[in-house]
């Protein structure tokens, strides 16, 4: 696990020469410049922002119309993904992950997957505290606008962009538009807001201030589609069996905040299994919504033939049963098919 940097970095510091340009944005493949690093008292979800004020006073409604990612991927992963945890626009979805299980190639197979089969939805993918040749890679890897601030960058400057970037998000779904936001990782957002936290006093397990999570919660909480407008989905990765006590009380925190979960297996991917999705911990709350009326009942038959395998062997027979058919419209078809034989 990768200790912080304790040390303050200044404004002069940041503003000046190389710290500069470190951090910032891309849109597509391309750069345009840094990010001005904020304070702790510059957060402007800290403060009664206009904005932020009209998005949380929208009216927020189920998510909807279902995002279909095996249209714009041949990858079994969002073929998997689009079964066990379908998403609509304005869902707010964690992906729990532990070291080693895959989530950033699940990451950018997901955006490459929306970038395809929904144009319409503007993307933005959100690295903090990643190293820079990740980000490096993960910029050149997506057709997406990345927001980042890599490790070598101060506490100051990793809240700053996650700020500036939701400012602009509200914005854009408060006139109309449909936005995802793909966050890897909230772990890392919740230890930084915990260090830069002035200290309420209170200092809970793991040694996060009892105060520490509210604006990576409200974050994370903004997801929705919005009645009658646009929509704001999020999607992010949160980090598990790290072995520290703060990010399982992180975990613990978010864990059923959101409206789909998406579990990444260890034990899985140690079996050079891919995707590495434990399928019985995975799911998304009122799919029914999503799922047309000629695919609920397959799905579900799917799900309860899978549910008394182990993960590995689940996962296992749930991929060599795709590979039978190009498409799950097709495997769907087939599996409703045996039900009413």
């Amino acid at each position: 696990m990768r200790h912080f940097n304790h040390r303050k970095n200044s404004r002069s510091d940041r503003g000046s020469g190389y710290g500069s340009r470190r951090s910032g944005f891309s849109r597509r493949y391309g750069r345009s410049g840094g990010v001005d690093a904020g304070t702790r008292g510059g957060n402007f979800l800290n403060r009664e922002d206009e904005v932020a004020r009209q998005f949380r006073a929208s009216v927020a409604i189920d998510p909807s119309p279902r995002i279909r990612l095996e249209d714009g991927s041949q990858e079994m992963t969002m073929r998997v993904m689009d079964l066990v945890s379908p998403i609509g626009m304005g869902q707010r979805g964690l992906i729990v992950a532990p070291p080693g299980s895959g989530k950033t190639t699940f990451l950018k197979h997901l955006c490459q997957s929306v970038s395809q089969s929904h144009p319409e939805i503007k993307i933005y993918c959100l690295l903090i505290d990643e190293r820079p040749e990740e980000v490096t890679d993960f910029r050149r890897s997506v057709k997406a606008e990345v927001r980042w601030s890599s490790s070598d960058e101060s506490y100051d400057h990793h809240i700053s962009t996650a700020d500036t970037l939701m400012k602009q998000v509200y914005r854009e779904v408060l006139e109309g538009a449909n936005v995802m936001v793909l966050v890897d990782s909230l772990t890392r957002l919740a230890r930084v807001h915990n260090a830069e936290r002035l200290s309420s006093g209170r200092t809970l397990s793991g040694g996060v201030d009892s105060r520490a999570l509210e604006i990576p919660r409200q974050i994370f909480g903004s997801a929705r589609k919005i009645e009658h407008g646009g929509s704001l989905t999020i999607l992010a990765t949160i980090l598990v069996d790290t072995g520290s006590r703060m990010d399982q009380y992180i975990f613990e925190e978010f864990k059923g905040t959101g409206n789909m979960e998406i579990y990444l297996s260890r034990e899985i991917s140690n079996q050079r299994i891919y995707p590495a999705v434990d399928l019985s911990k995975s799911g998304t709350r009122k799919e029914e919504l999503l799922w047309g009326p000629e695919e609920l009942e397959p799905v579900r038959r799917m799900r309860g033939a899978l549910a008394g395998l182990k993960p590995v062997e689940a996962i296992q027979a749930l991929i060599t049963q795709l590979r039978k058919f190009p498409t799950n419209k097709e495997f769907l078809a087939a599996v409703s098919k045996e039900l009413k034989a």
